[in-house]
């Protein structure tokens, strides 16, 4: 075998004689890796015996140390001369103007919610908020869905798994919750009446197509108190959708409608035109050929849902809305393809997005 110390002068001198970080790395190539001298001598140890094959490795082992050792040591030589030769020779002009920076954008559903919330507060609402895990009773049960209703079932719902230590069906049932009315139910049970709020965030439903995802975002709004009745809540309506498209005659219709949790109940209509294929909202000169676009549910709140939360239905009544905060921004801002505001791409944050400065103040 090759004697350790005269390798151990070779590769030595080859490591004082590297200039830069790539020949030194060569060098520990050359010596440690898997085809290096050391290592070759390190699998020829088998064949020797016993006693030899002990002195040899103690030998072989102490030579791979030290040679690590040397390198490890000339390696951060190395980097602070680099470093030093760095900070003599390069220079900095601070009369240069500074280089330009990307601006990130405000996503159009995080606009759209400031707004909401810029509208509502004006109206006299306040923001309520509560959990996306939500149990039977708060999304289904207190709300007045029948046990039968379609909602509940596998294909329209994410259930999750079930609380094992709540005796309660009404309780140990989760889901995902399918609506922010639930947080009306919770906020009701915590306050009672009377009662003004929004409620915004992430729901979850199984669906998936240009117009609906798995996850999307709702807003509802709720008011219960002493002598309120239908005129106030569609005065409420004509005021919040005038002001977000900002429309001051924007034309506005309720059709009856049914939705378990209240009676009765409205879907709401603004007028609007596809001339062409366009989808513009706006007032047509002529209300015979006005045309119509669902934007939003509603109706006066259910006495049943009011019995859940407490109150009694006999002194308080009230209003109830919805609409999907996504949908909202895609009509407004001319988006497309609810889908694609999911879908993270840079690009179209770019063209659909917001400059911070463009935000609502």
């Amino acid at each position: 075998m090759t004697d350790a110390v005269q390798l151990k002068e070779e590769l030595t001198a080859k490591i004082e004689a590297a200039n830069d970080l790539k020949s030194l790395e060569e060098v520990r190539v050359t010596a440690l890796g898997k085809k290096g001298a050391i290592t070759d001598l390190m699998k020829m140890l088998g064949k020797l015996d016993g006693e030899e094959r002990k002195v040899r490795g103690q030998e072989l082992n102490q030579l791979k140390d030290e040679i690590a050792d040397f390198i490890k040591a000339r390696e951060e030589k190395l980097k602070k001369e680099e470093m030093n030769l760095r900070l003599a020779t390069e220079t900095l002009d601070v009369t240069l103007p500074p280089l330009p920076r990307k601006l990130g954008h405000v996503h159009p559903i995080s606009q759209t919610m400031e707004e909401l919330q810029k509208i509502f507060a004006e109206m006299g609402f306040s923001v309520a908020e509560g959990p996306d895990i939500e149990d039977d009773w708060h999304n289904f049960t207190a709300l007045n869905f029948p046990p039968g209703h379609p909602a509940r079932e596998m294909q329209d719902t994410f259930f999750l798994p079930s609380d094992p230590q709540e005796k309660n069906p009404d309780f140990a049932t989760k889901v995902l919750r399918t609506h922010t009315s639930s947080v009306q139910i919770r906020e009701m049970e915590r306050h009672g009446a009377p009662i003004k709020i929004i409620c915004m965030g992430r729901v979850y439903r199984s669906d998936y197509d240009m117009t609906h995802t798995p996850m999307f975002h709702q807003v509802e709004g709720l008011y219960v108190d002493k002598n309120v009745h239908m005129g106030h809540l569609k005065g409420c309506l004509i005021e919040f959708l005038s002001a977000y498209f900002e429309i001051e005659d924007l034309p506005i219709r309720l059709r009856p409608s049914f939705f378990p949790f209240v009676e009765p109940g409205a879907e709401v209509d603004i007028g609007c035109s596809r001339d062409g294929g366009e989808l513009k909202i706006a007032r047509a000169e002529n209300e015979l050929e006005q045309q119509w676009l669902e934007v939003l549910g509603c109706g006066m709140v259910h006495p049943n849902v009011l019995k859940n939360c407490g109150i009694d239905p006999t002194e308080y009544q009230g209003f109830a809305f919805g609409t999907g905060i996504d949908r909202l921004a895609m009509l407004k801002y001319g988006i497309p393809d609810l889908r694609s505001m999911f879908e993270s791409d840079t690009r179209w944050l770019q063209h659909y997005g917001f400059n911070l400065y463009e935000t609502v103040k």
